[in-house]
């Protein structure tokens, strides 16, 4: 009776165990990884937890894990500089499967570091992969993964052109983003690029389809919301007009060196018609084509 009772109990505290990493997210065990997601997790010692995440590297304990997990709280610890290098120095020591997220993880630090153009090279990197079909590890996916991950990454790059004024860069990416699939979203963002560029007339006509919900997703509060804010925007800055001069300011940041396949050669503006975009203009055997 006694025994039963002792391994009752036993079987008790392993359930126990068991519930409490699956609950608190921890892994099993005692390796330095482990102890450092104790850390991190359940007594929320950041510093303790890299301390362990370096130990984890290291000795080859989750090394693909551990140094995701390290930059991410260095991130968190407003340490973003030092996780860009540990990312860039251990980063040949894990898998190929995880370099995909590794880069995820270096785009938001590059872009909490404000240093654009590293954020640029890479997002046009992914996004040259994601059109020639490289990536996800050069494993076949579903058209709507490659798509979402195109949007994803489009997006980024839209934004970083955006912060180094480089609008007709962004208009492009923009642009081939809202050809695929439309939506009040990518609207918005078309509108403000064309807002900096001064195109009022062209910002408010997809401004107006959002309001007028001709376009996927125009009823999302938050989204007419921001619409309502470009348009503000944009009446704010009617008066103002480019002249040639500042044309030619905005032809010269165009991203010549971004030499991607993704099927927009002109811009459908008028007034940059007769330009052809060269950061579209090779590759072309890959022109047109959707990853599957």
């Amino acid at each position: 009776m006694k025994n039963n009772n002792t391994n009752t109990t036993r079987s008790n505290l392993v359930k126990d165990n068991e519930l409490f990493h699956v609950i608190h997210k921890v892994p099993c065990g005692d390796t330095p990884y482990v102890k450092a997601k104790h850390a991190q997790l359940i007594e929320k010692n950041p510093e303790m937890a890299i301390v362990w995440f370096w130990k984890a590297i290291n000795t080859g304990d989750r090394v693909d894990s551990a140094l995701k997990d390290m930059a991410v709280v260095m991130k968190q610890l407003d340490r973003p500089e030092e996780a860009i290098e540990a990312i860039k120095s251990f980063r040949p020591r894990c898998s190929k499967n995880s370099q995909d997220s590794l880069d995820n993880v270096l785009i938001d630090l590059y872009k909490k570091c404000g240093r654009m153009e590293e954020q640029v090279e890479l997002l046009k990197r992914k996004l040259r992969q994601i059109y020639q079909g490289e990536a996800f590890n050069g494993k076949p996916t579903k058209t709507a993964r490659s798509h979402g991950k195109k949007f994803q990454v489009t997006g980024n790059l839209g934004w970083a052109y955006m912060q180094q004024a480089k609008y007709l860069s962004a208009e492009a990416v923009y642009r081939k983003a809202q050809m695929v699939e439309p939506d009040a979203s990518k609207s918005c963002n078309l509108a403000m690029c064309l807002i900096k560029q001064g195109r009022f007339e062209e910002a408010r006509a997809l401004l107006d389809d959002v309001f007028t919900s001709r376009v996927l997703g125009a009823d999302d509060c938050k989204t007419r919301q921001r619409a309502g804010e470009l348009l503000s925007e944009l009446e704010a800055s009617l008066p103002r007009r480019l002249d040639a001069e500042m044309e030619d300011v905005f032809g010269n940041i165009l991203d010549d060196d971004f030499v991607i396949a993704i099927g927009l050669e002109e811009m459908t503006a008028s007034n940059y018609r007769s330009k052809r975009l060269p950061i579209f203009e090779q590759i072309s055997s890959f022109r047109n084509q959707l990853v599957c």
